[in-house]
């Protein structure tokens, strides 16, 4: 074979590696997306083929039926990878990187094809035989290739099988507090939060409207409701009973620049100018417009249990959140109950703070972060989409009202516990130095924190169904869900007060 030949595979080694590790492991998580169960199950049986190829033309030459064997194998390569582009287009959005990457991909096999193909018809008219053959470097870089994609199919496989246990529960049941049918409309309804509710306000039987910038997005939505992308497009006699304002620019995304701070902040402004303004050409006004915000208001504290009754520190999260909420109070001027409501970090598979983290705690690569004494304020997703609903139907509750859990806990019990949930050790930390390099970013929402108590829901009579953090990560990786995956040994249990090692 060329050496041409050979270094357009190993390209497809690099851009596959990469696919997998910053693509699908990374940025979209796919192991812990139950939406991707079939995709899942595609990659598997494609990196398992892969494996058998890497073996077979690093180390033999396949004669006869063997080469017919190896061409089946890539012409299935390819009807896989058709399928897979049909079953991503219908299920996720990809990212522009993924895209571009899956194009060289296949433009670079079509190459090998081109080189390979005529190889192995030429052999497929001689006698049958399995030739053993040393290429060098080559020889010794394929098995290495193989081992690698096997270990990723093998993971593919137990995800796959796994993300029909990560399927949330009935959505309907979140909002059972509300009486009667309600019209609601939600901002920022393709994200964590707001695709969760509205699926529970779609499934309940209740009118939702739904702004999208990105029609694209809003189809993975359940049905139904209807879809706008642009505030003005309401009519003014539209009769809407609560907006649910969650709209903004994402804030952990990328490292807090100049005009990445610009951008958070203006997102959020202008959004909820543009709600306050609809609000006000309204002729019948709506109940409630429930802002969001972050416990991000209160800034940067030590021990001090913080309830809605105390101040903020200085911060850019500080800043970010009360210019937020400022704009949003306007809506009081016509007569409307505006909820602030501050939420904590929001625990779930498919987004989120937690959701990138399950991959090192799954490999038993987690830890702390930092010091670990950071607090860390928390709630389950579905216990906000029911704090959400109480919130509609409690009119007492005004102002600022804390969404997170009555227990918070310290980083370093919150790594305890996620490794406990996954049977995994989790002792290796992310050493601070290296999260500084962040900045602000860092210390703000990784090595600071803040204990955040929900006093106001508490007292108006809401009851979370998950008050430890253990119980939140029981229902979020469902013992059945964890089977599937590999378990280590005894000894490398994590040890628990009052467990015996």
């Amino acid at each position: 074979m060329s050496e041409l030949l050979w270094t357009l595979i190993l390209l497809q080694m690099v851009m596959g590696l990469f696919d997998t590790v910053y693509h699908h492991e990374l940025t979209e998580r796919l192991p812990w997306r139950a939406s991707q169960q079939h995709e899942l199950a595609l990659h598997a049986v494609r990196n398992l083929l892969y494996a058998a190829v890497f073996v077979l033309i690093g180390w033999f030459e396949t004669h006869g039926v063997w080469a017919l064997v190896l061409l089946a194998i890539l012409a299935t390569e390819v009807i896989i990878t058709l399928i897979d582009f049909v079953e991503e287009d219908l299920s996720r959005k990809l990212p522009a990187s993924e895209r571009i990457n899956h194009t060289l991909l296949a433009l670079n096999y079509g190459a090998i094809l081109a080189l390979l193909v005529p190889i192995l018809l030429a052999w497929s008219q001689d006698a049958t035989a399995l030739k053993p053959a040393f290429h060098g470097f080559w020889s010794i870089l394929t098995p290495m290739a193989a081992a690698g994609v096997i270990v990723s199919g093998l993971r593919d496989t137990f995800a796959a099988r796994r993300a029909g246990q990560l399927t949330a529960g009935r959505a309907a049941e979140l909002v059972a507090a509300l009486p009667e049918r309600q019209h609601v409309l939600v901002t920022g309804a393709t994200g964590f939060i707001g695709s969760r509710l509205v699926a529970a306000l779609s499934e309940a039987g209740h009118e939702v409207t739904v702004l999208a910038r990105d029609p694209a997005k809003a189809a993975a939505l359940t049905p139904p409701f209807r879809l706008i992308t642009a505030l003005d497009q309401i009519a003014g006699d539209a009769r809407i009973d609560t907006i649910v304002n969650l709209a903004g620019e994402p804030i952990a995304n990328g490292l807090w620049t100049i005009a990445k701070r610009r951008r958070i902040l203006r997102s959020r402004l202008k959004m909820t100018r543009d709600v306050v303004r609809l609000i006000a050409r309204l002729e019948t006004k709506p109940a409630l417009l429930l802002n969001g915000s972050a416990i991000g208001w209160y800034g940067l504290w030590q021990d001090e249990p913080l309830t809605e009754f105390d101040g903020g520190k200085a911060c850019f999260s500080h800043r970010l959140c009360e210019a937020w909420e400022r704009m949003a109070m306007r809506a009081q001027r016509h007569g409307v109950r505006v909820v602030r409501l501050r939420i904590g970090l929001v625990l779930g598979t498919e987004g989120g703070f937690l959701s990138r983290m399950l991959t090192p705690f799954e490999l038993g690569l987690g830890g702390p972060m930092g010091h670990g004494r950071q607090w860390m304020s928390w709630i389950e997703r579905d216990d906000l989409i029911r704090l959400i609903a109480h919130v509609m139907v409690t009119p007492k509750l005004c102002g600022a009202v804390n969404a997170t859990a009555p227990e918070p806990v310290r980083n370093a019990d919150f790594a305890r516990e996620l490794g406990r949930a996954f049977r995994r050790p989790a002792v290796i930390p992310i050493p601070g130095f290296a999260l500084r390099l962040l900045g602000d970013l860092a210390d703000e929402l990784f090595l600071g924190g803040q204990q955040v108590l929900p006093d106001k829901a508490l007292a108006s009579g809401f009851t979370f169904r998950h008050e430890t953090l253990r119980s939140a990560l029981a229902a979020i990786l469902p013992r059945a869900a964890m089977q599937s995956a590999w378990k280590p040994s005894d000894r490398f249990r994590v040890a628990t007060p009052g467990t015996k090692v």
